[in-house]
């Protein structure tokens, strides 16, 4: 047979099963917050793989919209093609896909851009000279940076 406990003994017991509670209440919070950062993360690194796949498929609609013929491009084929250019804008808008806004002639930006040329001449800013591959900001991050052929002037 157990002895009654006194009071200050259960008051003790009651304040160290509290503490007890109170600190496995804090490790399940703690651990619920990292398995949401973990989730979270693991579906941002998937959604990027899957939006890296797609980028050579945007590259090839862009080059082949820039190269129609004037004589073909009123074709309806053609025009086919101009609204699935137009529907794959829209869906880049929707999933916060844009290309990266870079024109002939502005200055550099290694964070932007990935130059793979430059021609060597004298001045003193680097600038764009050509544009060989459209770069791409999804959610805010650089996807893929610009790749640029650079020049000084």
């Amino acid at each position: 047979m157990t002895k009654p406990k006194k009071p200050d003994e259960l008051e003790q017991q009651i304040g160290e099963l509290t503490a007890d509670l109170q600190r496995v209440r804090a490790d399940f919070e703690n651990y619920r917050k990292r398995v949401d950062s973990d989730l979270e993360r693991a579906k941002s690194i998937g959604e990027n793989k899957a939006v890296m796949k797609i980028l050579p498929l945007i590259d090839i609609l862009a080059k082949a919209m820039a190269d129609i013929p004037m004589e073909i491009s009123e074709n309806t084929w053609v025009l086919g093609i101009v609204g699935v250019q137009k529907n794959l804008e829209k869906m880049m808008g929707e999933i916060n896909l844009q290309p990266i806004n870079v024109k002939l002639g502005d200055d550099f930006n290694p964070d932007l851009h990935h130059a793979v040329q430059f021609d060597e001449q004298s001045g003193e800013r680097e600038i764009i000279a050509e544009i060989l591959q459209n770069g791409y900001i999804y959610q805010g991050q650089i996807l893929r940076p610009a790749m640029v052929k650079v020049t000084r002037k």
